[in-house]
Protein backbone atom coordinates (compact mmCIF):
# COMPACT_ATOMS: atom_id res chain seq x y z
CA UNK A 1 0.00 0.00 0.00
CA UNK A 2 0.91 3.29 -0.97
CA UNK A 3 1.64 5.96 2.04
CA UNK A 4 0.85 9.29 0.45
CA UNK A 5 -2.11 9.26 -0.59
CA UNK A 6 -3.38 11.40 1.66
CA UNK A 7 -0.44 13.40 2.17
CA UNK A 8 -0.98 16.94 3.16
CA UNK A 9 2.07 19.06 4.40
CA UNK A 10 1.98 20.38 7.86
CA UNK A 11 -0.91 18.35 8.32
CA UNK A 12 -3.55 20.97 7.12
CA UNK A 13 -6.99 20.00 7.23
CA UNK A 14 -6.12 16.57 8.67
CA UNK A 15 -8.75 15.50 11.28
CA UNK A 16 -6.08 14.14 14.15
CA UNK A 17 -8.31 13.59 16.72
CA UNK A 18 -11.82 13.66 18.21
CA UNK A 19 -12.26 16.23 21.35
CA UNK A 20 -15.19 17.40 23.75
CA UNK A 21 -13.05 20.71 24.23
CA UNK A 22 -13.22 23.66 21.76
CA UNK A 23 -13.44 24.25 18.20
CA UNK A 24 -12.82 26.69 15.62
CA UNK A 25 -15.97 27.04 13.78
CA UNK A 26 -14.91 28.58 10.45
CA UNK A 27 -18.47 28.31 9.03
CA UNK A 28 -20.11 30.28 11.74
CA UNK A 29 -16.82 32.41 12.42
CA UNK A 30 -17.14 31.04 16.57
CA UNK A 31 -14.58 30.01 18.82
CA UNK A 32 -16.27 27.06 20.59
CA UNK A 33 -15.19 26.20 23.83
CA UNK A 34 -17.11 23.15 24.92
CA UNK A 35 -20.21 24.85 23.59
CA UNK A 36 -19.42 28.42 24.65
CA UNK A 37 -18.24 31.11 22.46
CA UNK A 38 -15.36 32.49 23.48
CA UNK A 39 -15.42 35.92 22.49
CA UNK A 40 -18.84 35.96 24.94
CA UNK A 41 -17.07 34.17 27.23
CA UNK A 42 -14.37 37.38 27.19
CA UNK A 43 -16.94 39.96 27.60
CA UNK A 44 -18.04 38.72 30.67
CA UNK A 45 -16.60 36.11 32.69
CA UNK A 46 -13.12 35.59 34.08
CA UNK A 47 -9.68 33.26 33.55
CA UNK A 48 -10.84 31.60 36.63
CA UNK A 49 -14.49 30.78 34.56
CA UNK A 50 -12.36 29.30 31.86
CA UNK A 51 -10.16 26.98 33.73
CA UNK A 52 -12.71 25.88 35.79
CA UNK A 53 -14.99 25.13 32.13
CA UNK A 54 -12.07 23.27 30.67
CA UNK A 55 -11.51 21.02 33.35
CA UNK A 56 -14.63 20.88 34.76
CA UNK A 57 -17.09 20.77 31.74
CA UNK A 58 -19.32 23.59 32.71
CA UNK A 59 -18.86 27.05 34.13
CA UNK A 60 -18.37 27.28 38.12
CA UNK A 61 -21.36 29.57 40.04
CA UNK A 62 -20.08 32.04 42.51
CA UNK A 63 -18.94 29.69 45.16
CA UNK A 64 -17.42 27.33 42.89
CA UNK A 65 -15.50 30.13 41.54
CA UNK A 66 -14.04 31.27 45.01
CA UNK A 67 -13.35 27.54 46.21
CA UNK A 68 -11.38 27.59 42.44
CA UNK A 69 -9.42 30.48 42.80
CA UNK A 70 -8.55 29.49 46.91
CA UNK A 71 -7.11 26.23 45.33
CA UNK A 72 -5.04 27.75 42.86
CA UNK A 73 -3.45 30.11 45.86
CA UNK A 74 -3.18 27.17 47.86
CA UNK A 75 -0.60 26.13 44.96
CA UNK A 76 1.44 29.38 44.57
CA UNK A 77 4.20 27.81 46.53
CA UNK A 78 7.00 26.00 44.65
CA UNK A 79 9.30 24.20 46.13
CA UNK A 80 13.02 25.74 46.90
CA UNK A 81 14.91 23.72 44.82
CA UNK A 82 13.05 24.41 41.58
CA UNK A 83 14.62 28.15 42.10
CA UNK A 84 17.86 26.58 42.80
CA UNK A 85 17.48 25.07 39.82
CA UNK A 86 17.14 27.89 38.02
CA UNK A 87 19.86 29.98 39.43
CA UNK A 88 22.34 27.90 37.84
CA UNK A 89 20.83 28.03 34.54
CA UNK A 90 23.24 30.13 32.36
CA UNK A 91 22.97 33.82 32.40
CA UNK A 92 21.12 33.80 28.21
CA UNK A 93 18.99 31.16 28.63
CA UNK A 94 15.05 32.42 27.34
CA UNK A 95 12.24 32.60 30.33
CA UNK A 96 10.49 29.73 28.34
CA UNK A 97 13.44 27.19 28.91
CA UNK A 98 13.38 28.28 32.55
CA UNK A 99 9.76 27.28 32.81
CA UNK A 100 10.56 24.18 30.74
CA UNK A 101 12.70 23.19 32.97
CA UNK A 102 10.62 23.97 36.07
CA UNK A 103 8.26 21.88 34.85
CA UNK A 104 10.39 18.95 34.47
CA UNK A 105 12.05 19.30 37.77
CA UNK A 106 8.39 19.39 38.91
CA UNK A 107 7.43 15.69 37.79
CA UNK A 108 9.70 14.83 40.50
CA UNK A 109 8.08 15.92 43.78
CA UNK A 110 4.58 13.98 42.48
CA UNK A 111 4.08 11.43 44.62
CA UNK A 112 1.48 9.72 42.26
CA UNK A 113 3.73 10.74 38.80
CA UNK A 114 2.13 7.14 37.61
CA UNK A 115 -1.70 7.94 38.35
CA UNK A 116 -3.19 8.95 35.14
CA UNK A 117 -6.81 8.92 36.25
CA UNK A 118 -8.63 11.79 35.60
CA UNK A 119 -9.41 12.91 39.06
CA UNK A 120 -5.61 12.97 40.19
CA UNK A 121 -4.92 14.25 36.69
CA UNK A 122 -7.19 16.88 37.46
CA UNK A 123 -5.69 17.97 40.83
CA UNK A 124 -2.58 17.90 38.60
CA UNK A 125 -3.08 20.35 36.24
CA UNK A 126 -4.79 22.87 39.02
CA UNK A 127 -1.59 22.56 41.16
CA UNK A 128 0.43 23.42 37.95
CA UNK A 129 -1.95 26.58 37.37
CA UNK A 130 -1.15 27.54 40.53
CA UNK A 131 2.74 27.51 40.07
CA UNK A 132 2.89 28.84 36.69
CA UNK A 133 2.79 32.24 37.92
CA UNK A 134 5.68 31.75 40.62
CA UNK A 135 7.49 29.82 37.19
CA UNK A 136 6.96 31.84 34.77
CA UNK A 137 7.99 35.59 36.70
CA UNK A 138 10.70 34.06 38.36
CA UNK A 139 12.39 32.46 35.57
CA UNK A 140 12.46 35.71 33.83
CA UNK A 141 13.46 37.35 37.25
CA UNK A 142 16.66 35.08 38.44
CA UNK A 143 18.20 34.99 34.52
CA UNK A 144 17.89 38.64 34.49
CA UNK A 145 19.81 38.64 37.99
CA UNK A 146 16.64 39.92 39.70
CA UNK A 147 15.11 38.51 43.16
CA UNK A 148 12.41 35.75 43.22
CA UNK A 149 9.20 37.53 44.12
CA UNK A 150 6.28 35.94 46.68
CA UNK A 151 2.80 36.70 45.24
CA UNK A 152 0.41 37.95 47.25
CA UNK A 153 -2.81 35.96 47.77
CA UNK A 154 -5.34 38.71 48.62
CA UNK A 155 -5.35 39.60 44.91
CA UNK A 156 -6.93 37.69 42.58
CA UNK A 157 -4.99 35.23 40.59
CA UNK A 158 -4.92 37.22 37.16
CA UNK A 159 -4.47 40.33 39.65
CA UNK A 160 -1.27 38.99 41.32
CA UNK A 161 0.28 37.51 37.97
CA UNK A 162 0.36 41.36 36.91
CA UNK A 163 1.27 42.27 40.04
CA UNK A 164 4.20 39.78 40.46
CA UNK A 165 5.76 41.37 36.82
CA UNK A 166 5.21 44.46 37.00
CA UNK A 167 5.63 45.45 40.69
CA UNK A 168 2.77 46.86 41.30
CA UNK A 169 -0.65 46.58 42.35
CA UNK A 170 -2.51 46.64 38.99
CA UNK A 171 -5.94 49.00 38.88
CA UNK A 172 -9.01 47.28 38.07
CA UNK A 173 -8.93 48.29 34.33
CA UNK A 174 -5.29 46.63 34.34
CA UNK A 175 -5.85 43.46 36.23
CA UNK A 176 -9.59 42.91 34.09
CA UNK A 177 -7.60 43.26 30.58
CA UNK A 178 -4.60 41.05 31.54
CA UNK A 179 -7.66 38.36 32.97
CA UNK A 180 -8.92 38.58 29.32
CA UNK A 181 -5.75 38.13 27.93
CA UNK A 182 -5.19 34.88 29.71
CA UNK A 183 -9.06 34.21 28.92
CA UNK A 184 -8.20 34.45 24.85
CA UNK A 185 -4.87 32.75 25.23
CA UNK A 186 -6.17 29.83 27.22
CA UNK A 187 -7.70 27.76 24.32
CA UNK A 188 -7.44 27.69 20.27
CA UNK A 189 -8.32 23.79 19.40
CA UNK A 190 -5.32 22.16 17.75
CA UNK A 191 -2.64 24.80 17.44
CA UNK A 192 0.77 22.97 17.29
CA UNK A 193 1.45 23.06 21.18
CA UNK A 194 -1.30 21.69 21.61
CA UNK A 195 -1.11 18.61 18.86
CA UNK A 196 2.66 18.04 20.58
CA UNK A 197 1.45 17.82 23.96
CA UNK A 198 -1.32 15.22 23.00
CA UNK A 199 0.93 13.25 21.03
CA UNK A 200 3.23 12.93 23.94
CA UNK A 201 0.84 11.98 26.11
CA UNK A 202 -0.61 9.20 23.57
CA UNK A 203 2.74 7.36 25.00
CA UNK A 204 1.07 7.32 28.02
CA UNK A 205 3.36 10.06 29.07
CA UNK A 206 3.02 12.21 32.20
CA UNK A 207 1.25 15.49 32.06
CA UNK A 208 4.50 17.05 32.74
CA UNK A 209 6.33 15.53 30.08
CA UNK A 210 3.65 16.71 27.87
CA UNK A 211 3.58 20.34 28.72
CA UNK A 212 7.21 20.22 28.42
CA UNK A 213 7.11 19.48 24.78
CA UNK A 214 4.07 21.99 24.51
CA UNK A 215 6.45 24.69 26.11
CA UNK A 216 9.15 23.88 23.26
CA UNK A 217 6.55 24.22 20.66
CA UNK A 218 5.33 27.48 21.60
CA UNK A 219 8.53 29.25 21.93
CA UNK A 220 8.27 29.18 18.06
CA UNK A 221 8.04 32.54 16.55
CA UNK A 222 5.87 31.01 14.22
CA UNK A 223 3.55 30.02 17.01
CA UNK A 224 3.61 31.56 20.61
CA UNK A 225 6.84 34.19 19.98
CA UNK A 226 4.96 36.04 17.57
CA UNK A 227 3.96 38.39 20.22
CA UNK A 228 7.80 39.45 21.42
CA UNK A 229 8.52 39.95 17.58
CA UNK A 230 5.26 42.40 16.72
CA UNK A 231 6.86 44.38 20.12
CA UNK A 232 10.04 44.87 18.66
CA UNK A 233 8.65 45.51 15.30
CA UNK A 234 6.55 48.35 17.25
CA UNK A 235 9.67 49.42 19.27
CA UNK A 236 11.46 49.82 15.49
CA UNK A 237 9.08 53.30 14.64
CA UNK A 238 7.93 56.07 17.62
CA UNK A 239 5.48 57.46 14.85
CA UNK A 240 2.61 56.28 12.58
CA UNK A 241 4.52 57.73 9.80
CA UNK A 242 7.57 55.62 10.98
CA UNK A 243 5.62 52.59 11.29
CA UNK A 244 3.99 52.68 8.10
CA UNK A 245 7.51 52.93 6.38
CA UNK A 246 8.98 50.47 8.23
CA UNK A 247 6.36 47.98 7.13
CA UNK A 248 6.74 48.53 3.49
CA UNK A 249 10.35 48.39 3.60
CA UNK A 250 9.84 44.66 5.35
CA UNK A 251 7.37 44.27 2.62
CA UNK A 252 9.63 45.22 0.01
CA UNK A 253 12.43 43.38 1.54
CA UNK A 254 10.38 40.27 1.71
CA UNK A 255 10.43 40.16 5.00
CA UNK A 256 8.03 37.74 7.04
CA UNK A 257 5.75 40.42 9.49
CA UNK A 258 4.64 38.48 12.24
CA UNK A 259 1.28 39.18 13.91
CA UNK A 260 -0.38 38.52 10.78
CA UNK A 261 -2.36 35.63 8.86
CA UNK A 262 -3.69 32.39 10.86
CA UNK A 263 -4.23 29.04 9.49
CA UNK A 264 -7.97 28.68 9.92
CA UNK A 265 -8.96 32.38 9.85
CA UNK A 266 -7.78 32.78 6.27
CA UNK A 267 -9.87 36.36 5.44
CA UNK A 268 -10.69 37.52 8.31
CA UNK A 269 -9.33 39.08 11.27
CA UNK A 270 -8.64 37.11 14.30
CA UNK A 271 -12.02 37.52 16.48
CA UNK A 272 -9.44 37.21 19.53
CA UNK A 273 -7.83 40.11 18.13
CA UNK A 274 -10.66 42.59 17.90
CA UNK A 275 -11.19 42.19 21.57
CA UNK A 276 -7.53 42.82 21.96
CA UNK A 277 -7.71 45.74 19.95
CA UNK A 278 -10.66 47.08 22.05
CA UNK A 279 -9.01 46.23 25.28
CA UNK A 280 -5.60 48.58 23.80
CA UNK A 281 -7.80 51.68 23.08
CA UNK A 282 -8.97 51.35 26.30
CA UNK A 283 -5.53 51.89 27.64
CA UNK A 284 -4.79 54.32 24.83
CA UNK A 285 -7.41 56.72 26.22
CA UNK A 286 -6.36 56.28 29.66
CA UNK A 287 -3.26 56.92 29.07
CA UNK A 288 -3.69 59.99 26.87
CA UNK A 289 -1.76 58.80 24.14
CA UNK A 290 -3.04 56.47 20.87
CA UNK A 291 -0.05 56.13 19.14
CA UNK A 292 0.34 52.49 19.47
CA UNK A 293 -3.14 51.99 18.48
CA UNK A 294 -2.53 54.40 15.71
CA UNK A 295 0.56 52.24 14.58
CA UNK A 296 -1.47 49.19 14.87
CA UNK A 297 -4.31 50.44 12.60
CA UNK A 298 -1.76 51.70 10.17
CA UNK A 299 0.12 48.51 10.00
CA UNK A 300 -3.64 46.44 9.40
CA UNK A 301 -4.74 48.51 7.22
CA UNK A 302 -1.02 47.71 5.59
CA UNK A 303 -1.07 43.76 5.52
CA UNK A 304 -4.93 43.92 4.30
CA UNK A 305 -4.11 45.69 1.27
CA UNK A 306 -0.82 44.42 0.48
CA UNK A 307 -0.97 40.97 1.63
CA UNK A 308 -5.01 40.18 1.90
CA UNK A 309 -3.29 39.37 5.73
CA UNK A 310 -5.48 40.21 8.95
CA UNK A 311 -4.37 40.79 12.32
CA UNK A 312 -3.99 37.30 14.66
CA UNK A 313 -4.00 37.76 18.09
CA UNK A 314 -0.21 38.06 18.62
CA UNK A 315 -0.57 41.38 17.06
CA UNK A 316 -2.85 43.55 19.32
CA UNK A 317 -1.62 41.51 22.36
CA UNK A 318 1.93 42.44 22.22
CA UNK A 319 1.19 46.24 22.46
CA UNK A 320 -1.47 45.85 25.31
CA UNK A 321 1.34 43.81 27.52
CA UNK A 322 3.68 46.73 26.56
CA UNK A 323 1.26 49.29 28.07
CA UNK A 324 0.64 47.00 31.37
CA UNK A 325 4.38 47.09 31.62
CA UNK A 326 5.10 43.69 31.07
CA UNK A 327 8.56 43.09 29.58
CA UNK A 328 9.14 41.47 26.30
CA UNK A 329 10.99 38.02 26.89
CA UNK A 330 7.45 37.73 29.01
CA UNK A 331 5.08 37.31 26.46
CA UNK A 332 5.21 34.10 24.94
CA UNK A 333 5.60 32.45 28.88
CA UNK A 334 2.29 34.19 30.11
CA UNK A 335 0.66 33.06 26.73
CA UNK A 336 2.12 29.47 27.82
CA UNK A 337 0.30 30.02 31.61
CA UNK A 338 -2.63 30.82 29.93
CA UNK A 339 -2.97 28.14 27.87
CA UNK A 340 -1.86 25.65 30.15
CA UNK A 341 -5.67 25.03 31.29
CA UNK A 342 -6.43 23.61 27.57
CA UNK A 343 -2.96 22.29 27.43
CA UNK A 344 -4.03 20.03 30.26
CA UNK A 345 -7.49 19.44 29.67
CA UNK A 346 -6.56 18.04 26.18
CA UNK A 347 -3.86 15.74 27.90
CA UNK A 348 -6.67 14.61 30.44
CA UNK A 349 -9.33 13.51 27.20
CA UNK A 350 -6.02 11.93 25.21
CA UNK A 351 -5.42 10.00 28.97
CA UNK A 352 -8.95 9.17 29.20
CA UNK A 353 -9.39 8.07 25.55
CA UNK A 354 -5.96 7.52 24.43
CA UNK A 355 -4.66 5.79 21.07
CA UNK A 356 -1.08 6.37 20.31
CA UNK A 357 -0.24 8.50 17.19
CA UNK A 358 1.73 6.89 14.98
CA UNK A 359 1.38 8.51 11.22
CA UNK A 360 3.07 7.20 7.95
CA UNK A 361 5.24 9.28 5.62
CA UNK A 362 5.87 9.88 1.93
CA UNK A 363 8.90 8.19 1.19
CA UNK A 364 11.18 11.00 -1.13
CA UNK A 365 14.44 8.18 -0.96
CA UNK A 366 16.07 6.09 -3.32
CA UNK A 367 14.43 2.81 -4.36
CA UNK A 368 16.14 -0.48 -3.66
CA UNK A 369 18.72 -1.29 -6.20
Amino acid sequence: MKTDETFAPGLKGVIACETGISLLDTEQEKIIIRGHDLIDLSQGKTYADMVYLLLEGALPDDSERKKLEDKLKAHYDVPENVTEILKMLPEKTHAMDGQRTAISVLAGYDEKIDDRSTSVNKERAYELLGQLPMITVNSYRILHGKAPVKPDPELSYSANFLYMITGEKPTELQADIFDRSLLLYSEHEMPNSTFTSRVIASTNSDMYGALSGAVASLKGNLHGGANEAVMHMLNEADSVSGFEQLMKTKLENKEKIMGFGHRVYMNRMDPRALVMKESLRQLCDLKGDHTLLDMCEAGEEIMKDEKGLYPNLDYYAAPVYWMLGVPIPLYTPIFFSSRTAGLCAHIIEQHDNNRLFRPRVKYTGKELE
